[in-house]
């Protein structure tokens, strides 16, 4: 077996550092930047062009064949739907409340019934019915909770799940939608579990519905404690999910429907593990696709082994340049379909203390589902930018928008 990559190292991030006066939005670019983001107006992207296409095909788009044929060059539904998708992460950025010296901070500035309106992403059709909620499982000094807010928030808004109502949507769409949408890391605590990169099992209620064969399944361990802790006022966010899509299907599970998972950055990661936790949970569960802007690496090899064996679609929109799309650990770049827990791995011509690391510490990751490689350097409005900006999810959707194929990576008349 052989190692392809290393990243190993987290670079230096503003939001450890940042005064609680100074608040950071991920949607923005840098200030000295000549490019900033507008929200992409719904017939901007082609929403509701080739209507009848989407209807007809909507399986092949939510990535029943793998997206084969779709994203190089890439479709203009399917990049319409992608932009749609990435707005309602964006919904979940906007209705975050940054503001540590707010009375409300870490929580979803609207109510939910107005998270979409009031986000000013434009008509979507859909209506949020749930808040989402996830709470750090690292143990810290008492003194912690004592201190600051914007240092001791355990429990922080992470999303919302959002239900397709307009009967001329449902239509376009060729079924009901639902939307599970996660924003990124916001809070120290999220940045502190961000950090535990080492992989760890999955818990014995997943273990037992999958089945024995998920032997060797892992994960990052921050992820896993931010998606299934809970505290005495706030339960996990497995937990919530799990209850919401349990009322969905109740509901609606007489009808076309599809789960659509996205998020960008920590959002992502979140999203590939509740896809996942829904499928292994709920045998009825219909289509349940991922549309994740700039993740990093989530699990080991059986973990993306187990993905793919449950049906779980997941398309990645990586930025070649973003770094946080590189980490953690290694990763593996050959097809074994399976790798035991007691199989060596090959790592001869790597440094000495490379190979020490990884005897020491499960760090050895695998890429899931397909990829939609981008890159900034493509973009002659972000070409110049810096590393922080190329992990921006306002740069995510402009290169989306932009991208053509991989012979023409930036068409020159997409929005600036």
């Amino acid at each position: 077996m052989r190692i392809a990559a290393i990243a190993v190292t987290i670079p230096k991030l503003t939001h450890y550092t940042i005064p609680s006066s100074t608040i950071i939005n991920p949607l923005k670019l840098n200030e000295n930047s000549e490019f900033s983001w507008t929200p992409l107006k719904h017939d901007s992207v082609l929403t509701h062009s080739n209507s009848g296409k989407l209807a007809k095909h909507w399986m092949e788009y939510q990535g029943i064949n793998n997206w084969e044929g779709l994203l190089d060059p890439l479709d203009d539904v399917l990049r319409s739907e992608i932009l749609k998708y990435g707005r309602f992460v964006e919904a979940a950025y906007q209705s975050f409340d940054f503001d540590p010296s707010s009375p409300t901070y870490a929580t979803s500035k609207f109510h939910k019934n107005s998270i979409l309106t009031r986000s000013c992403i434009g008509e979507t059709g859909y209506k949020p019915t749930k808040h989402l909620r996830a709470t750090c499982g690292i143990q810290l000094p008492g003194w912690v909770d004592r201190g600051p807010s914007w240092v001791s928030t355990r429990s922080s808004w992470i999303g919302y799940v959002a239900v397709c109502q307009d009967k001329e949507e449902i239509a376009r769409l060729g079924r009901r939608d639902v939307v599970i949408a996660f924003r990124g890391t916001a809070t120290c605590l999220e940045w502190l579990e961000n950090l535990r990169a080492t992989l760890t099992c999955l818990p014995d209620d997943v273990v037992n519905v999958v089945g024995p064969e998920n032997g060797g399944a892992m994960v990052e361990s921050g992820f896993l404690s931010l998606y299934t802790s809970d505290s005495d006022t706030c339960p996990s966010l497995q937990h919530m999910v799990r209850e919401e899509i349990g009322t969905v299907l109740q509901t609606y599970g007489d009808e076309p429907l599809s789960f659509t998972i996205t998020g960008h950055s920590l959002g992502a990661a979140l999203a590939t593990l509740a896809a996942y936790d829904i499928n292994s949970t709920f045998s009825d569960a219909p289509m349940v696709t991922v549309i994740s802007f700039g993740g990093p690496r989530v699990g080991n090899q059986n973990f993306r082994c187990q993905l793919e064996k449950s049906g779980t679609k997941i398309l990645r929109i990586v930025n070649s340049d973003d770094l946080i799309t590189k980490v953690p650990g290694f990763v593996i770049d050959n097809d074994d379909t399976e790798m035991t827990s007691n199989q060596a791995l090959n790592v001869v011509g790597l440094p000495r203390w490379v190979r020490k690391r990884v005897e020491d510490a499960p760090l050895v990751y695998a890429d899931v589902g397909q990829e939609l490689r981008l890159s900034s350097k493509e973009c002659p409005y972000l070409c110049k930018e810096g590393v922080v900006s190329c992990h921006e999810l306002s740069t995510y959707l402009h290169l989306v928008n932009g991208f053509v194929s991989s012979n023409c990576p930036f068409r020159a008349t997409a929005m600036r």
